[in-house]
């Protein structure tokens, strides 16, 4: 079977999904890569060789945060930002989407769209309020497994306001919340309410939001968060069923297109990634007053890319 590989990089999670020429998912992988995206990669990729044996990867999109890193080592054909990718995704699934709530594990997007086309966006990479790791954590302070969070904030019998404007602020917030007896599952619907709140007055503010809404992204499992948003937006929200891949999806859709359109054979390094030795290095460039940190990336120890330069002396 000829399949098109999309991996989306992330600072939580590396995403992994095949598609058929049908653009039918037909793999599908989610791996946590607690800090270490190159060896996240390379388990990814060796438990997709296992399960795919017959397979024949067509070509290769890398979108997220490091597109780039993941784009050089697994030979990438097309590297796209997350913009692009979610919105791709999503209007192939729902052709008439206006708007995309996208929630993820360190940072948080919104994309509108018209007739097919992304109008406007705007994201969220420099707090962590509004993100995944800001539930993770306020999880494990109340003690609540994340898988439980959103049913949790279902339950609750009354209308607790917590501070969502900041991680610190929320925090002592909920300890407040708590020395006054109020309920936890109070505090974790307060909490979930807090986070929409914050997130459609930082991103969606002086937008204009119109229905039909998608949400994705890894937070569309927390139920707490669904019914949020659908309170604040005041009507339903799709949840997508690959709702924590769906940038992936969309970059394995732009390598197809891509690898169809210019009648290219793929650059992707198959197997020989288990084998390749990928160091990454940084120094202090001294060449001006900038002084840019430059990023190394060695492959089987032979220089193969510096980012962080500036002026483009490097990386040009």
């Amino acid at each position: 079977m000829d399949v098109f590989l999309g991996v989306d990089a992330g600072s939580v999670s590396i995403n992994i999904v095949a598609i058929n020429n049908d653009i039918e998912v037909v793999y599908s992988k989610y791996i946590r890569t607690n800090g270490q995206l190159i060896s996240a990669i390379k388990e990814g990729l060796k438990e997709f060789f296992s399960y795919t044996i017959g397979y024949t990867v067509r070509g290769v999109g890398t979108t997220g945060s490091g597109r780039q890193m993941v784009g050089l080592m697994v030979g990438a054909d097309v590297i796209m930002n997350e913009i692009s990718t979610h919105a791709a995704a999503t209007m192939h699934y729902y052709p008439e989407v206006r708007t995309i709530f996208e929630i993820g594990g360190q940072d948080s997007k919104i994309i509108l769209l018209q007739n097919g086309l992304v109008v406007d966006f705007s994201m969220n990479t420099v707090c962590a309020a509004g993100t995944g790791s800001f539930l993770d954590h306020q999880a494990e302070r109340l003690s609540v497994p994340i898988e439980a969070f959103g049913d949790l904030a279902l339950t609750a019998d009354k209308k607790v306001r917590i501070a969502g404007r900041c991680t610190v602020f929320a925090e002592s917030d909920m300890i407040a919340k708590q020395q006054y007896g109020f309920s936890k599952a109070d505090i974790v619907k307060g909490l979930c309410d807090a986070l929409v709140r914050n997130y459609i007055n930082n991103l969606g503010r002086g937008k204009n939001l119109k229905a039909p809404f998608v949400f994705q992204g890894g937070v569309a499992a927390n139920k707490g968060i669904v019914r949020a948003f659908e309170e604040e937006v005041k009507t339903n929200i799709i949840i997508p069923k690959y709702y924590n891949v769906m940038g992936a999806i969309g970059s394995a859709i732009f390598a197809k297109d891509y690898i169809e359109n210019e009648s290219s054979t793929t650059k992707f390094r198959g197997v020989d990634i288990m084998s390749i030795d990928f160091t990454p290095d940084s120094s202090e460039c001294t060449g001006c007053s900038n002084n840019c940190e430059l990023i190394r990336i060695a492959m089987d120890s032979k220089n193969m890319v510096v980012w962080g330069d500036r002026c483009g002396k490097f990386s040009t």
